[in-house]
């Protein structure tokens, strides 16, 4: 999906709004559990749980999101039932939603041979991503193997939204200069706002304003959104620009919001209730 497309999907939609498909089986219903577990083998309750749980958070939210997120962690955990689970939900999008963005958050970032391996790895094959998380630790050679893939994206990690972002990425050389400005200066002389966007944590703040100096026209991935506390409104307030350049993430909030029967129905609301709240944003913003 190219910049332009997903820019029509928001307006369309009337939301910015990225659901982490974060699906931990501890947290899955056991009503869930109960009902695949009489209808698969024992060996494949696991992988049927995982798939299950998924299209019915994918179906309830859908109308109301423009992306979704696997966090990779949470299918490599459960091995190779895990992955395949992965490859199913991936592939269920492509064949129900094809108009929404999968991002793979996966944070790769390897030497220049690896990394291209990764990049094969989450956009060729039948379970293709439109974007990849990546970090930048490790610099250029590590980051340009992912930008190699028309229609794909790097979202490389500039400023996170966990408390210790602050033992590096606020760190300021002897000019002033913190590291996540670093990373986001010098990222742009390998890829731009068609193809590389930026994680950039919601519990961030006015700290949006000097991303936004330094990267005006990207997308920025954020999360942070309802579970850790950061605030859509300022998030909004200091990080929209005019082709809204967000997409924000909710995961606990939303794929766990009920753990009875009504799980399904209760992540829909409370997708639609931030889609409501997107739309008020956008409006205000004039787009």
């Amino acid at each position: 999906m190219n910049r332009q497309q997903l820019i029509q999907q928001i307006k369309e939609k009337r939301s910015f709004l990225c659901v982490g498909l974060d699906i931990d089986i501890n947290k899955v219903p056991k009503s869930l559990m109960e009902e695949v577990k009489r209808e698969e083998d024992e060996e494949d309750c696991l992988y049927a749980t995982l798939v299950e749980f998924g299209a019915r958070i994918i179906d309830a939210t859908a109308p109301y999101c423009v992306a979704y997120k696997p966090n990779l962690a949470f299918y490599e955990a459960y091995g190779l039932s895990g992955m395949a689970a992965y490859e199913s939900i991936v592939e269920y999008l492509r064949e129900n939603y094809p108009n929404h963005f999968i991002i793979a958050d996966a944070k790769r970032g390897d030497i220049g041979n690896t990394s291209k391996m990764y990049a094969k790895t989450f956009f060729e094959g039948d379970a293709q991503a439109d974007a990849l998380t990546v970090a930048p630790y490790m610099g250029e050679d590590s980051v340009t193997p992912f930008l190699g893939y028309e229609g794909k994206w790097v979202v490389l990690l500039a400023l996170t939204s966990n408390k210790g972002s602050q033992d590096f990425q606020l760190m300021e050389d002897k000019n002033g200069e913190r590291l996540f400005e670093k990373v986001l200066r010098q990222s742009q002389q390998w890829g731009n706002d068609e193809n590389m966007m930026y994680v950039v944590g919601a519990t961030q703040g006015r700290m949006f304003e000097d991303i936004r100096k330094l990267v005006p026209n990207h997308f920025l991935l954020v999360p942070g959104v309802g579970a850790q506390g950061g605030s859509l409104q300022e998030v909004c307030q200091y990080g929209m620009n005019a082709d809204c350049g967000l997409l924000v993430n909710s995961s606990r909030g939303i794929i766990y919001a009920s753990s009875d029967k009504d799980f399904a129905e209760v992540a829909g609301q409370k997708a639609k209730e931030l889609r409501d709240q997107m739309d008020e944003e956008l409006k205000k913003a004039g787009i």
